[in-house]
């Protein structure tokens, strides 16, 4: 017999920011002067009134659990949002327990149910432009949603390892509005940005237009959310060559694009750099093999404009889209540059992935219609098989586990990068079969409860070891674990962040049935959440623990 035991992970547990101190700040393009340093703090909910830019040679801090609210109706502009411009820096430094989150002015980020995930368009979003190349004629570009004249909208030059900040731990919610027709803001743009600028655990939900869009530059990225995106999830143009790892996609039933649009030139298409960005370990969820959202897509995937792209060890599945539902389809020209011939030079790579739950249908002449792509997608190792994620929820009843069944074809067989940026793990997708849920907490679809709780499953057959156990909660630096063995073998006692990271190895090994104390000592360890992880046998479990100094 399996117990299934959950302990719920609730928002404001992990977010203790004094927000009944709370003073709102109204921040206007006035408020960042022309080489200035300036500190957001988290005492202060900060309003964005109109377009703010962080100017060049400005530097702006944004101190961890801080809240940025932006107007629908600014007093100047169309909208409101972030820019930083080339040269400037922004270091949005959040943590995993105090995330740095840019949302609607409407938005009370203490009640989950006063937005939902189809709220769209109440603000901009947050734009970052750099000096790396890009592929125009140019060699220089305006970034979309801000106006021609405005020179602070420039993007792009020739320092590839150009530093435009920090970035981490950011959720960007309800952005993407319209400042023209059919002109909207990401939810994240990054225009020309550098291999200097560190970019990881940024989720955009519920953006009107992309997730996430490069246009050229360096910057490499880990850990991206895309979710409920009405546009694409992911968009590249122009010339992009970052590494990436460990981007997961959820789209809405209700408006969706593609999963992922690649885009390679503009001015001129064969432009150079091409756009051949790394993409190891996604998990792109589309809307559901049966769902036609409103939206332009007919393909999970598409490349063009001579687009280039490699996807490895990726999990892409659950998708339909209003003009269809195919995997993916390749630009092939009669004349002139194609994405075709970036697959035939090796600049377009689909190696080791996982396709599975197409509106198309199952066999691969219905995935891969174009025969050219066919006979490179079944000579490099692609399956189309189940890949057995534990649950797929779009509402709030923390029904989402994006994580493959240990036992499942995605738990094993991942090729290794052979990059050091790259995290060498044995399962495809963006989560480990046995880890903690990273998108857990610090999200907004993990305040929506649309995310399974911090769990694991118990199975207990009756052949299986078992453990009857002692656990502290909240926990001090110096603290015993204290567990009995029922039956000899080899235990596990491992503990872990709330990202899933390893902190710890306690116990690996052969032991004899008996009770046991184990002592873990934490003084190094920042306050927090973490877990631990017990197994002997068929038997496993995961508890949550709370250091306090």
């Amino acid at each position: 017999m399996s117990v299934k035991l959950r302990w719920f992970l609730f928002a404001l547990s992990l977010f203790p920011v004094a927000l009944s101190a709370q003073s709102t700040v109204t921040v206007t393009d006035a408020s960042i002067a022309p080489g200035a340093t300036v500190n957001w703090t988290n005492n202060n909910t900060y309003v964005l009134d109109g377009l703010v830019y962080v100017d060049s040679a400005s530097v702006l801090n944004i101190q961890a659990g801080t809240v940025i609210k932006g107007k629908a109706t600014p007093t100047t502009d169309n909208t409101s949002a972030l820019i930083v411009a080339r040269h400037g820096k922004i270091y949005a430094t959040g943590t995993a327990a105090n995330p740095i989150i840019f949302t609607a002015e409407i938005d009370d980020v203490t009640d989950p149910d006063d937005l939902t995930v189809e709220d769209r368009g109440l603000w901009g979003g947050v734009i970052i432009l750099g000096n790396a190349q890009i592929n125009t004629t140019s060699g220089v570009g305006q970034i979309e949603g801000i106006a021609s004249e405005e020179p602070r909208g420039a993007y792009g030059g020739e320092d590839d390892e150009d530093n435009s900040g920090i970035f981490r731990y950011v959720s960007i919610r309800h952005g993407g509005s319209e400042i023209g027709a059919g002109n909207e803001i990401n939810g994240l743009t990054m225009g020309a940005v550098g291999s200097g600028t560190t970019i990881e655990y940024v989720e955009v939900l519920s953006n009107l237009d992309d997730g996430y869009e490069w246009f050229g530059g360096t910057v490499s990225t880990k850990y991206l959310v895309a979710a409920f995106c009405a546009d694409d999830a992911f968009d590249f143009d122009e010339g992009w060559t970052g590494k990436n790892q460990f981007w997961f996609a959820l789209q809405g039933t209700d408006f969706a694009g593609r999963i992922a649009e690649q885009d390679g030139g503009t001015t001129p298409e064969d432009g150079t750099p091409f756009a051949i960005p790394l993409i190891y370990n996604a998990t792109y969820i589309g809307p559901g093999a049966a769902a036609t959202p409103q939206g332009d897509g007919a393909q999970a995937l598409i490349f063009r404009d001579n687009a280039g792209g490699k996807y490895y060890n990726s999990i892409i599945t659950d998708y339909n889209g209003q003009g269809g539902g195919a995997a993916v389809t390749v630009e092939d020209l009669v004349s002139g540059a194609d994405s075709r011939e970036r697959l035939e030079m090796g600049d377009l790579v689909l190696n080791n992935n996982i396709w599975w739950g197409f509106g198309a249908g199952a066999a691969d002449t219905n995935l891969v219609p174009q025969s050219f792509v066919r006979t490179h997608f079944n000579a490099n190792n692609n399956q189309i098989i189940d890949p057995e994620l534990r649950s797929i929820s779009r509402t709030g009843d923390n029904g989402l586990d994006p994580r493959p069944d240990p036992a499942g074809p995605a738990a094993s067989g991942a090729v290794a990068p052979g990059d050091a940026f790259f995290t060498n793990v044995s399962y495809y997708g963006a989560f480990s079969p046995s880890g903690p849920v990273w998108i857990g907490g610090w999200t907004a679809i993990s305040s929506y409860s649309i995310v399974t709780g911090i769990e694991e499953i118990s199975n207990t057959a009756p052949t299986s070891y078992m453990l009857e156990q002692n656990y502290p909660n909240p926990f001090n630096p110096s603290t015993v674990i204290t567990y009995s063995l029922l039956k000899s073998g080899n235990v596990s006692l491992k503990v872990y962040d709330i990202l899933g990271r390893e902190v710890a190895t306690l116990v690996d090994g052969h032991q004899n049935a008996g009770s046991y104390r184990v002592q873990f000592d934490a003084s190094g360890l920042s306050t927090g959440m973490y877990l631990y992880r017990i197994s002997a046998g068929d038997f496993h479990e995961v508890r949550k623990m709370t250091l306090t100094k």
